[in-house]
This record gives C-alpha cells, sequence and structure tokens, in this order.
C-alpha cells in the first residue's frame, strides 16, 4: 500500500483564494471537531494572507484564531504558511522577529510550517526552517514551480535535495499558478522521489483546470501528500476538491482511508458558507471558472485581477491584451522569478506601467527597483543587465542575503508596541503590519472599555430617568 495523504486547505487557502481571506473563526468553528475527525494529514489554517486579513477586516486576533482551532482540533496537525524571510508580510524581517515569530507560532499550535521563497533562493529560508527545527516543528521547504529557460526538473530536483541537506522535514511543490501540467508533474515527482528521502508534498490551484489530473498523474508517480479543499470551497483559484479523490483511490493502492460519508457533512456544512458568500458577492463567478491566459501568460488568478484593476484606474482597461503580452517581457528582464507574493505584483505592476505610459521603465516603482537592486534575494537568473543600469544608475546591486544587512529590530519593534501589548505576540503583529495592528488594538480596546462600561452598569443598578 502507498496511502496518499491529504492536506485540508479550507481553513486557509481556500478561502483566501475565493473569497478574499474573509472566513471568520465563527464560521470555522461549529465545523472544527468534524475536521479534526476526518483523518487529514494536516489542515491548513493560519498564515499567507490571514493573518494580515483577520486583524484588516474581520477585527480579529491571528493569535486568538490559531488558539481557538488547536483548542478544537486535538488530533491532526495544524499547518501554516510562512513566506520565509517575509514572514507573512511584505519586506525582509530581522533574523530575531523571524525566530521568535518561529517560537510564537509553534507555542500557540503550529505543527507544520511550510516556507517558501518567491525567487527560491534558500538564503531566505534556512533561518525559519532552522528556528522550526529548534522548536520541535515540521519544517517543510517548497520550490516555487514555474516555467523558464533556467527551470527544469533536474534543476528543481537539485533545489529540493539543496532543501533537504538545510534540514527539510518535507518538501512541497508549490504551484500557486496552476500551471503544472500533469506529465510534467508525474516527471517532476520522479526526479524527485529519485533524489530526496522525505515526503513530497503537492500544491496546486485549479486556475487552469488541470489541477485533479496534474494530482492523479503526481500521485501515480509517488507523491506522498496533496493538498485539496472540500468540494463547496474548491475549483476555480482554489485548490482541486476533497472528496473526488478519496472516492477515486479508494480501493487503490493509493486508498487515503477517508470517510466519504463523513467528507459529506463537512461538504454540507460549508455549503451554507458558499451560498452566503455567492449571494453577498463575495465569492466572484469570475473566480470559480477556468482560465487559460493562466497557462499562456503564467499569470496566477490573484494577479490577473491586479492587472485588470490597475488598468481600470488608468482609464485603459482595453490594453489588457497589451499588459499580459508585456508581464513575460518584465519577468525575463527581472531575471524570470516565478509569480508569487511578492514577485506576481511587482512584475505586474511594471509591466502595467510600460504599457501605460507607452515607454518601457518609464517609471519604475520601489518595488521593481528593491527585486532588481537584489532586496529580495538573488533572481533565478541574472537581472538583464541594461534595464538594471537603467533602473539603478550609480547604485551597486546587492549580492549578500538581504537579511544580513538588517540589524536586531525587535526590542524597538517592542517599544514602539508597548502602549497597545496585551499578549507578547502583539509585539509580532505590530511588528509586521504596525498601521493595521494599531487600528485593530485600538478597535479592541475601545471594545474592552464598553463592555467595563456596560458591566459597570449591570453592578451599580440603573438608575430611574
Amino acid at each position: 500500500m502507498t496511502k496518499v495523504l491529504i492536506t485540508e486547505t479550507v481553513l486557509r487557502d481556500a478561502h483566501q483564494s475565493l473569497a478574499a481571506t474573509r472566513m471568520s473563526i465563527d464560521d470555522m468553528r461549529d465545523a472544527l471537531e468534524m475536521l479534526d475527525n476526518i483523518g487529514y494529514n494536516a489542515l491548513e489554517c493560519w498564515g499567507g494572507a490571514t493573518f494580515d486579513s483577520t486583524m484588516r477586516f474581520l477585527n480579529e486576533d491571528p493569535w486568538e484564531r490559531l488558539r481557538s482551532i488547536r483548542s478544537a482540533c486535538k488530533k491532526t496537525k495544524l499547518q501554516m504558511l510562512l513566506r520565509g524571510q517575509n514572514l507573512l508580510g511584505y519586506k525582509h524581517y530581522a533574523d530575531d522577529v523571524v525566530e521568535y515569530f518561529v517560537q510564537r507560532s509553534v507555542a500557540n499550535g503550529i505543527d507544520v510550517v511550510r516556507i517558501f521563497d518567491a525567487l527560491n533562493d534558500f538564503r531566505n529560508i534556512e533561518v525559519a526552517m532552522k528556528a522550526v527545527r529548534r522548536e520541535g516543528g515540521h519544517a517543510q521547504g517548497c520550490i516555487a514551480f514555474t516555467r523558464s529557460p533556467f527551470h527544469s526538473s533536474e534543476k528543481f530536483a537539485s533545489d529540493a535535495k539543496a532543501l533537504e541537506e538545510m534540514g527539510a522535514d518535507s518538501v512541497c511543490i508549490k504551484d500557486m499558478a496552476g500551471l503544472l501540467l500533469p506529465y510534467e508533474a508525474y516527471d517532476l515527482v520522479k526526479a524527485l522521489k529519485s533524489t530526496l528521502s522525505i515526503p513530497v508534498e503537492l500544491h496546486t490551484h485549479y486556475t487552469s483546470g488541470v489541477g485533479s489530473m496534474t494530482y492523479l498523474k503526481a500521485i501515480e508517480a509517488g507523491c506522498d501528500i496533496i493538498d485539496t479543499a472540500i468540494s463547496p470551497l474548491a475549483l476555480g483559484t482554489s485548490q482541486p476538491p476533497t472528496e473526488p479523490f478519496v472516492a477515486t483511490l479508494a480501493g487503490t493502492q493509493y486508498d487515503t482511508g477517508l470517510d466519504l460519508v463523513q467528507l459529506s457533512e463537512v461538504a454540507a456544512y460549508f455549503r451554507v458558507i458558499r451560498e452566503r458568500w455567492l449571494a453577498s458577492g463575495l465569492i466572484s463567478t469570475k473566480v470559480l471558472g477556468v482560465d487559460v491566459n493562466a497557462l499562456i501568460y503564467q499569470v496566477p488568478g490573484g494577479m490577473l485581477s491586479n492587472l485588470v484593476s490597475q488598468l481600470q484606474q488608468a482609464g485603459k482597461e482595453d490594453q489588457l491584451e497589451a499588459v499580459l503580452n508585456e508581464v513575460p517581457r518584465v519577468r525575463e528582464d527581472f531575471g524570470f522569478p516565478p509569480l508569487v507574493t511578492p514577485t506576481s505584483q511587482i512584475v505586474g505592476t511594471q509591466a502595467v506601467m510600460n504599457v501605460v505610459t507607452g515607454e518601457r521603465y518609464k517609471m519604475v516603482p520601489k518595488e521593481s527597483k528593491a527585486l532588481v537592486k537584489g532586496e529580495y534575494g538573488k533572481t533565478p537568473a541574472p537581472v538583464n543587465p541594461e534595464i538594471q543600469k537603467r533602473i539603478l544608475g550609480d547604485e551597486e546591486p546587492i549580492t549578500c542575503r538581504p537579511a544580513d544587512l538588517l540589524p536586531p529590530e525587535l526590542d524597538s519593534i517592542r517599544a514602539r508596541a508597548a502602549e497597545y501589548v496585551e499578549q507578547e505576540e502583539d509585539v509580532l503583529s505590530y511588528g509586521m503590519f504596525p498601521q493595521v495592528a494599531e487600528k485593530f488594538f485600538q478597535w479592541r480596546l475601545a471594545q474592552k472599555h464598553l463592555i467595563d462600561n456596560e458591566i459597570g452598569s449591570v453592578e451599580g443598578g440603573y438608575q430611574p430617568v
């Protein structure tokens, strides 16, 4: 038997991909025990965009959310997504912040930390990976899948081996744009399995319509774990659905051992939430279909919607095709970075500016300059030297690990956040998202005063008017 394990994404990536990360802890609460009883490999429930969104849009404390999930899920491993040295933000943080964030994440209930770097520059994930292992967690190293003249199955296998040698407990092929085709997946997983002695997990999105076929071929090649979403929040820009895989693999050597009847009860619960979100417009029909542009332009679904939005703001909606054609040119100029947060936003915005201004690199955002300069790390291929010179002028590119240039910053963050801190984790919330966290902390304080006043009124008795 080669039992295939399933990691369920409904508590994180599924609603991040379909509903702008708007699932509240109240939406989850009554499903947690059901999910815990299924027998999943892990529940992906934290990290990615959830940290920012819980504070920004839901007035929730992300740490309290994690503790709530942990208290309800006693049997199943909890998993999070971490952007390496970027943590859950969009810039590099000093090593002391990275180490402390990992320590608090594991202490609050995380078992598996999936760590990736947008450029596959593994210097940017090494500190986080060592910290996870030091805290007793499972450190999963990621390969961000992409295509270019500089990427191949052999290159990815070599990268995966480097992750294993760094101490990764498992390796994930992170196909964030749904680009990995079925027979490519077979070859890639075969290459990794012949190189590694640790488990291989595959993560994809259904954006391009091939996700389930890709998983099936990967399983045949020896993939150990796949990421799926319970069916009401699957497909489109989310993951392939869980239940069809359980049914398809039942009775085969890959049998997941999961129960379709139990999964049907979970699906019924989340179907109600899906219908509510569809009725409110939180889930747009645009994210539910197949988008062939993902295969043609290597543009993830979220990036495509950003491009459309930027063009609308500039009154240039008719220029979308020109921008889609410009994206691969910018990507080549910038050293063929995989298109994942934050590089997808950087390349996309630059492509829009190149088209809207009518002149390539006439306008260059600071994020483009930072990428070309090396502030995010080493790009897979060298940056076009002519473009680099045009953007940087006389400035020298960075060749060291970017975080080597950052002094320790935890103490200074703690000092700035001091007036708001109710728990030690608040320091980290403030360190990554100071403006969002400050607004949330002020709201939290106001709620506390409101409750205190209500209690005081009841205890003192109401005075007749």
